[in-house]
């Protein structure tokens, strides 16, 4: 029979054959230091890679926004320090209100629709028709194209000229639109070009977050008489909160920093009639012969600000829900 006995230091010593922890001290710190230097191993890369391309960058923005650069303070590195100037001089832009205006119109509209588009898909997908697979990897041609391409795309087929989009008006009997040369409607055309490129993502998110809906809900409610609206208003749309949060975050982040595709279509213009934040800040540090690369920082900053405001408002109320 195993008898087990304490050792006069407090061990407890196994006289079956077995030992307790008879580990030295010294081993037990050697596997624990082991332990953390691999740890620290694993988390290096994604230190550095954050190091590297975030955090360094922002400060280099940040550094730049509040100097005076100029091209030559840019390459010798003596730009003096002033502080905010840059940032009210920003503010005082006539090109400001504009650009927060549009930069406002494109996100909310884009996001709007993509989302709402986006959803009445992912439902329409999820009854598992057949060709249901097929027809929603065709929809995902839009995001899988470059961004050159797209918006590319899109400005011939907005063409006053040339277009298909004006070749159909005329043909039905309506006047054609300069969409991309009219300040009326530049913001419009780059917006329903953002908005056909932007659905695909928000149907992919929420097409997986119908996956992990269980389908006795909608059985037990079929059983109780409900009908497609009472489903998806009772069933669908609660449930599908977290990730439809998460989908217009990111679609919020995303689309207050695009540049390509107003670029390419309009170059912000005509004027500043589709101007937004981004081209902004493009256009003053890199569209023109004396680039004022100090204002143009100041803008991003801006730009980052208001997503890091998004992005505090999303997790405080992610925390509140959690409490709850």
């Amino acid at each position: 029979m195993t008898t087990i006995q304490t050792a006069p230091h407090g061990s407890v010593r196994d006289h079956g054959g077995v030992a307790g922890d008879a580990t030295p001290p010294r081993s037990r710190q050697r596997r624990r230091r082991t332990g953390q230097w691999a740890a620290w191993a694993f988390l290096a890369p994604v230190v550095i890679y954050l190091v590297v391309f975030y955090a360094y960058p922002l400060y280099r923005n940040i550094e730049l926004s509040v100097r005076d650069y100029t091209v030559r303070s840019f390459v010798m590195g003596d730009a003096p320090f002033v502080g905010f100037d840059n940032y009210v001089k920003v503010f005082q832009s006539p090109t400001f209100g504009p650009a927060f205006l549009h930069t406002a119109l494109f996100t909310i509209i884009s996001i709007a629709f993509q989302f709402t588009i986006g959803m009445a898909l992912a439902v329409f997908f999820h009854q598992n028709f057949r060709l249901s697979a097929t027809l929603r990897a065709l929809f995902l041609v839009p995001w899988l194209l470059p961004l050159i391409v797209s918006a590319s795309t899109w400005s011939w087929m907005l063409n006053s000229d040339s277009g298909v989009v004006n070749a159909f008006l005329e043909a039905v009997g309506l006047p054609g639109i300069n969409w991309l040369t009219s300040p009326d409607w530049a913001l419009t055309s780059v917006i329903i070009a953002n908005i056909w490129i932007g659905i695909p993502f928000n149907l992919v998110i929420i097409y997986s977050g119908l996956q992990n809906i269980p389908t006795e809900l909608y059985e037990a409610a079929a059983l109780d008489g409900a009908n497609g609206w009472q489903k998806f208003w009772r069933i669908t749309f609660p449930l599908l909160k977290p990730v439809s949060a998460i989908t217009l975050l990111l679609g919020l982040i995303y689309t207050l920093k695009v540049f390509d595709i107003i670029w390419i279509m309009t170059r912000g213009g005509p004027g500043t009639a589709s101007t937004t934040f981004a081209t902004w800040s493009y256009q003053l540090g890199f569209a023109s012969t004396l680039p004022d690369f100090s204002p143009a920082a100041a803008v991003g900053n801006v730009l980052i600000v208001i997503a890091l405001v998004f992005g505090i408002i999303y997790i405080r109320t992610q925390r509140k829900q959690d409490i709850s």
